[in-house]
């Protein structure tokens, strides 16, 4: 029996997978599907409406030359979507030396949708649970960095300043913890 959330996983899937076909339709129906979890990415990430609009028209400008490197053996779609948003967010950040702007959190609640939010349905799902029960296995400067980077949008450099280590330390545990996880996901 499929549930609701691995058919939206699937579904999503195959349409970033038409994305890459050149399927303008395919890339309406993701953009529908996600724009507004993105959206709240990229405005939490940035602290600024237009500057989050900018980079969500970047995200799927972006997303209809990369959609073939998408591999839905290696990520959900939502997860792959969501960390493309957090690096374009990012990017568009250095290229403006805007890197440190952020909004409160509660800033992303003004943003409307009437679909079933995206981070339920993620939440929901088994793929999603095996993630976390991953991340918990991790050493805690591991899992504190992964958690903060990935999942709160914070850069190497503000972690480093931070937990007040080198950069490269922070890179070594980020890319450490990741391999880890990876080895967990692959059992």
């Amino acid at each position: 029996m499929t549930t609701r959330t691995e058919t939206a996983r699937n579904d999503l899937a195959e349409a970033i997978g038409r994305v890459a076909k050149g399927d303008r339709k395919a890339l309406e129906f993701v953009y529908r599907a996600t724009s507004a979890k993105l959206f709240g990415i990229c405005l939490r990430i940035s602290g600024d409406r237009g500057e989050a609009e900018d980079a969500l028209q970047d995200v799927y400008v972006n997303l209809w030359n990369a959609a073939g490197r998408f591999d839905a053996s290696r990520a959900s779609p939502i997860s792959w979507l969501a960390i493309f948003a957090r690096n374009r967010t990012i990017d568009r950040l250095r290229r403006r030396g805007r890197l440190n702007a952020t909004a409160p959190i509660e800033a992303a609640a003004e943003v409307a949708d009437a679909a079933p939010l995206a981070d339920q349905a993620l939440l929901a799902g088994e793929e999603n649970a095996r993630i976390h029960t991953c991340i918990e296995t991790l050493d805690d400067k591991q899992r504190g960095v992964i958690r903060t980077a990935f999942f709160g949008g914070v850069t190497y450099a503000e972690l480093a300043a931070r937990q007040e280590v080198p950069l490269g330390t922070v890179k070594s545990w980020v890319r450490r913890g990741l391999a880890r996880l990876k080895q967990c996901l692959e059992a």
